[in-house]
């Protein structure tokens, strides 16, 4: 039995590329440049999002540095209104107010966690 042999000539050539055009939005470049302006735009925002952050913690600092004196003010109240009752107390229980100072100069009361075995 005879082999099989190619035609005179040679057969014709094996079309192994696309012959597809790249057209339109997907085209690598276009492609390439839709993503640069993507991120683009992203950091845009970015940047303005941590500057409006910082611009917000500044106000809040301020914020709160103009607050403390009237917050202090209110402590203060407090304490006057808590030393007034205890010296009320005192005098109804024992009768008379006992001077715990050397001067009559109102003193902010401290308070201290003392161990046990100090205090005894």
């Amino acid at each position: 039995m005879p082999q099989d042999m190619p035609p005179v000539g040679g057969y014709g050539a094996v079309q192994y590329k696309r012959n597809l055009p790249a057209s339109g939005l997907f085209r690598p470049r276009n492609l390439i440049l839709a993503s640069a302006g993507m991120m683009v735009y992203g950091w845009y925002q970015l940047i303005g999002g941590v500057r409006e952050m910082n611009e917000m913690a500044r106000e809040k600092m301020w914020a709160r540095i103009y607050l403390v004196p009237m917050l202090q003010a209110e402590v203060d109240r407090d304490l006057v209104r808590r030393h007034l009752a205890d010296q009320a107390r005192e005098k109804e229980l024992l009768g008379e107010n006992f001077k715990v100072y050397n001067s009559d100069r109102y003193v902010r009361p401290t308070f201290a966690a003392v161990p046990q075995h100090v205090t005894k």
